[in-house]
């Protein structure tokens, strides 16, 4: 088994390098590049990640399921990891990832926990133990087999929004999936910029949006409106 981190980044450059540096860390020889596919940062993002050891792949549009699928269709591995910056990994990933394709699964997720110790995030970070499409999303990081990825097509970039949802309902449904039973820690930056009501509905909002089919423009479009964010995508 070999591994190629994925990481779609826009204006990333407090935190690139130690992310970068940790997965090099704690990868080993298993993980044979990290691609970092930036979306036209005007910050010190390429400049850190190409130092820090990442193989940088440029996307003129700040779309992240067109960011994530150009780094798959120059992955070298035989397993993607997508992982998003701001998200801290498992140091055990490479044990993990091996142990469930071991066990037969062919993708995959983690839980989660804050770096808060506000109660109420403890609370959302409880519910991703369970298989409810509510609680999944690209902050938990997402495991598969290339040959898998490329057989659904990867993400779909017309989802401007809520492209892991779309993802994972697909893989889901033909595939085998596995919630990791250990963490990552996930930023609790859009909280902090935002009331935990404000967020929770907000994304209630756009999941609605998404269940009836709506478009991810408007749902993207609506989302924004809502609330204070920094990037283009939606987090749990």
């Amino acid at each position: 088994m070999t591994i190629s981190v994925i990481i779609p980044t826009v204006n990333e450059d407090a935190i690139i390098s130690e992310r970068i540096y940790f997965i090099r860390e704690h990868g080993g020889s298993t993980v044979v590049e990290i691609i970092v596919c930036d979306g036209d940062s005007d910050d010190e993002t390429v400049m850190r990640a190409e130092k820090a050891g990442a193989r940088i792949i440029r996307c003129a549009e700040r779309n992240r399921a067109l960011q994530m699928n150009a780094g798959a269709e120059h992955a070298k591995a035989d397993v993607l990891y997508f992982v998003h910056a701001d998200t801290q990994l498992n140091s055990s990933f490479v044990t993990d990832i091996s142990g469930a394709l071991t066990n037969g699964f062919v993708s995959g997720c983690y839980r989660y926990v804050f770096d808060s110790e506000k109660l109420m995030l403890k609370v959302n970070a409880w519910f991703t133990r369970f298989d409810l499409m509510f609680c999944r999303g690209g902050d938990q990081t997402l495991f598969v087999k290339k040959e898998v990825f490329r057989a659904l097509n990867g993400f779909n970039e017309s989802f401007v929004i809520m492209e892991d949802y779309e993802f994972l309902k697909r893989v889901q449904q033909q595939a085998s999936f596995l919630i990791i039973p250990k963490y990552v820690i996930v930023s609790s930056r859009k909280y902090n910029d935002n009331s935990w009501l404000r967020v929770q509905f907000s994304n209630l909002v756009a999941f609605s949006m998404y269940r009836f089919k709506m478009s991810p423009k408007k749902i993207k479009i609506a989302y924004k409106k809502m609330l204070n964010y920094r990037h283009d995508g939606i987090c749990n």
